[in-house]
């Protein structure tokens, strides 16, 4: 079938050549997920402190709200009682709209991230 070494010589170096692209290969693919990974949970941390910084915002201005309202509405408890009553609307409007403020652009960023777009 081989007529001389040349053609053997060349099989064996094809072997040789595939085995380092596939070594090559998944180096790369480890570096890429390496890359995801890392923006992936960057991208964690940053939203977890934006939200731990804006509940004590939050928590803080609410406080004032509650004692600027005190004058109008006759009372602290009221004031108080006021902005519960905003808040729980909130987290329900939060809770019903869940799947398109939290899932959706969520499951974009990852999918955006994860699935190979050749834009690079």
């Amino acid at each position: 079938m081989f007529a001389d070494d040349n053609s053997i010589e060349n099989i064996q170096q094809l072997f040789f050549d595939f085995k380092k692209y596939l070594k090559l290969q998944k180096k790369y693919t480890q570096l890429e997920v390496a890359e995801k990974l890392t923006i992936l949970l960057s991208t964690l941390i940053l939203v977890l402190l934006v939200v731990i910084l804006g509940m004590v915002a939050l928590f803080y201005l609410s406080f004032t709200l509650a004692y600027i309202l005190d004058p109008i509405v006759g009372g602290l408890m009221v004031s108080f009682a006021m902005i519960s009553c905003f808040h729980i609307l909130l987290i329900v409007l939060i809770v019903v709209f869940r799947k398109k403020i939290i899932i959706n652009p969520m499951t974009k960023f990852i999918a955006g991230l994860f699935i190979d777009n050749n834009k690079n």
